[in-house]
């Protein structure tokens, strides 16, 4: 197990349990509690946990994991959602993505179908996005102006605005940090919910692409209501009862 992939752990279990011992963790993961307690250490650091003595507990506010260290959780949910994302896309059409690891997905998968002789058009705001695509040329990449934020590799703020008022898009792909029937889609950071809100306001149709345990969080900063998302893809792991409930609220529900 790398590093990247025991800190995914370790935020697992504490977004599970709140609260774990260095001794718990050790165990459970199989390494030495000397190794867990540099974990722990480095990762208060990074303000993704809070150091207790003799152990840790998860952050009150829900943590802002770095994309590249969340890459590997739910990974096969992601890919089965990127498929069901791309199936939904239309040969030439021109398709927008704010960042995120399950957007990630979606923009592999569609440059891997995307058809020479239909050249698709994919408008974002993900630096990681824009540098895997930038080299497949059967895409057209526009990439908005903005800010970089590492924590997600997107680009924010009001240079981020003046690429999006031009442009019109057939489809968006929502990557959000939480998404629930009442409160809507939001994110971690006030200036990604911003840039994703004028995204999606660019799209005749919306799709959110969350794994199910996105579904019934609440982040800090508001993306959008519900009722301006047409589609949610997840996983089969979202219950029948929210399932229904985002039925009711006029939102197609697709689990994969």
């Amino acid at each position: 197990m790398s590093r990247y992939e025991r800190w995914n752990a370790l935020l697992g279990l504490l977004a599970q349990q709140g609260r774990l011992t260095v001794e718990e963790a050790a165990a459970t993961l199989d390494v030495s509690t000397a190794t867990i307690r540099r974990d722990f250490d480095e990762l208060s650091r990074q303000q993704m946990l809070m150091r207790t003595r003799g152990g840790a507990v998860a952050q009150s506010v829900s943590y802002d994991l770095p994309l590249r260290y969340k890459t590997a959780r739910h990974a096969g949910e992601k890919q089965r959602i990127a498929e069901a994302a791309a199936g939904l896309v239309p040969p030439g059409a021109v398709v927008g993505m704010n960042g995120g690891t399950t957007t990630s997905e979606v923009a592999r998968t569609l440059a891997l179908r995307a058809d020479p002789a239909t050249r698709l058009t994919v408008v974002t705001n993900a630096l990681n996005i824009a540098a895997e695509l930038t080299v497949r040329q059967n895409v057209k990449l526009v990439v908005t102006g903005g800010v970089a934020r590492p924590q997600s590799y997107e680009l924010i703020g009001p240079l981020s605005t003046g690429v999006l008022e031009q442009v019109t898009l057939d489809i968006a792909f929502l990557g959000v940090d939480g998404i629930d029937v009442e409160t809507g889609a939001s994110a971690h950071h006030e200036g990604e919910a911003s840039v994703n809100n004028l995204l999606i306001g660019r799209a005749a149709r919306v799709v959110a692409v969350a794994d199910a345990s996105k579904i019934g969080r609440r982040a800090f900063a508001k993306i959008c209501a519900v009722d301006r998302i047409d589609v949610l893809i997840t996983d089969v792991g979202l219950s029948d009862a929210a399932t229904g409930a985002f039925i009711e609220a006029g939102v197609d529900v697709v689990r994969v």
